[in-house]
């Protein structure tokens, strides 16, 4: 998954931005990461619903919901964005600080990232992106695992992300971030379950 970098040079989003448009690259501590090729429609299926239903559920309140791609720039402190050295693209996320966002995507952390896993990246996902995201102050990370048709949990406490809680993808779980906002599983699963027949 790591993009060849035979200079060995750290990047920045400045040189993140001089890179081919038709290619995806995420960029973790200054190490760029080509991204897979394009998700399958079971991983699609699953974003979709989680954006339609946060996008539903939160109609006109100040937090708004978003879906990859959208540039996500996570500064160390208060460096201009040229020389930021982690830019991630979140399946789907929530900003409740309209502040963050401009033009070019979204500065700082969002309040709630859900990435839904393949097999190319849950290792990404579960250890890269779960730092960068208890860094930059993320208050809710989820991690959908439709083959396993779990979902974990980590939520943000004093800083740091707490123990992570792992329940079963049925019913509705509630986002503890966005009060009175859920996730319903069930008519999801059910298609993801007949797709594979």
């Amino acid at each position: 998954m790591t993009l060849p970098q035979p200079d060995h040079r750290h990047h920045t989003y400045a040189d993140y931005l001089s890179w081919p448009d038709d290619v995806r690259y995420e960029l973790i501590d200054g190490v760029a990461y080509l991204m897979s090729p394009a998700p399958t429609l079971e991983h699609q299926d699953v974003v979709g619903e989680i954006y339609y239903q946060l996008r539903q559920a939160l109609g006109d309140q100040p937090c708004r919901a978003y879906v990859s791609p959208v540039d996500v720039r996570v500064p160390r402190a208060a460096e201009d964005d040229a020389d930021i050295d982690t830019v991630v693209q979140p399946d789907v996320l929530v900003i409740c600080d309209r502040g963050k966002t401009d033009r070019r995507g979204v500065r700082g952390g969002p309040d709630f990232v859900v990435e839904v896993l393949s097999p190319g990246t849950a290792s990404h996902d579960h250890v890269r992106k779960r730092q960068v995201y208890e860094r930059a102050g993320v208050r809710e990370y989820w991690l959908v695992h439709p083959v396993d048709r779990t979902l974990t949990v980590y939520r943000l406490e004093q800083g740091r992300f707490g123990g992570a809680a792992v329940t079963e993808l049925a019913g509705e779980t509630p986002v503890g971030v966005l009060p009175g906002v859920v996730i319903a599983w069930d008519a999801l699963i059910g298609r993801l379950a007949s797709s594979e027949d």
